[in-house]
């Protein structure tokens, strides 16, 4: 018999997290980025709740009409995903008509990546009211305070080696959780 058919809930022991110090934590930037984020998306989220599409649509839209032309391989890189992510929504963005498939010219095994005139005006529509959102949050600052989130920015990407280090000593169990 099964845990689940008992009725009885199974309590999951959790790994040992490493010890931290609270103080140290900027909780405060912490929720601006969460509340920015949030907002930021929220402009495309609309347009593409209309069209029965969510933020992995655009995502891709948003980076193949960035580089026309890229190879599925390119995208999986850019996005950090699994062939079995991507398939679904590409499927349907082709299905759609708003991105095309083709065979690479000189290696026929290549799949590159077109957006179509109807993705190019999809990116363009998911994109206008971010940057209008980016504009009116700098419409005040210098070009050196401008220079300075972007570099902020820049090095928030990437992973973090220390988290990676602190994840990698655990054990995920199925589900990908620690």
């Amino acid at each position: 018999m099964s845990p689940a058919s008992t009725g009885k809930a199974v309590k999951k022991v959790q790994p040992p997290m490493p010890a931290v110090d609270e103080a140290q934590i900027d909780f405060e930037t912490i929720e601006l980025l969460f509340f920015a984020y949030r907002d930021f998306v929220s402009d495309p989220d609309a347009i593409l709740a209309r069209i029965d599409m969510g933020r992995a649509h655009h995502r891709v839209v948003y980076f193949v009409c960035r580089q026309p032309g890229m190879m599925v391989t390119d995208l999986l890189d850019t996005l950090e995903i699994t062939k079995q992510s991507l398939a679904r929504v590409l499927k349907q963005l082709i299905d759609l008509g708003y991105i095309r498939q083709m065979a690479g010219a000189k290696d026929r095994r290549q799949r590159r990546l077109y957006p179509t005139l109807a993705g190019r005006e999809l990116a363009l529509a998911l994109s206008e009211p971010q940057s209008r959102r980016i504009a009116h949050a700098m419409e005040d600052f210098t070009p050196e305070m401008r220079q300075t989130i972007k570099r902020f920015l820049e090095r928030m990407r990437g992973r973090d080696e220390a988290v990676a280090i602190a994840i990698a000593e655990h054990d995920f169990d199925d589900s990908g959780d620690l």
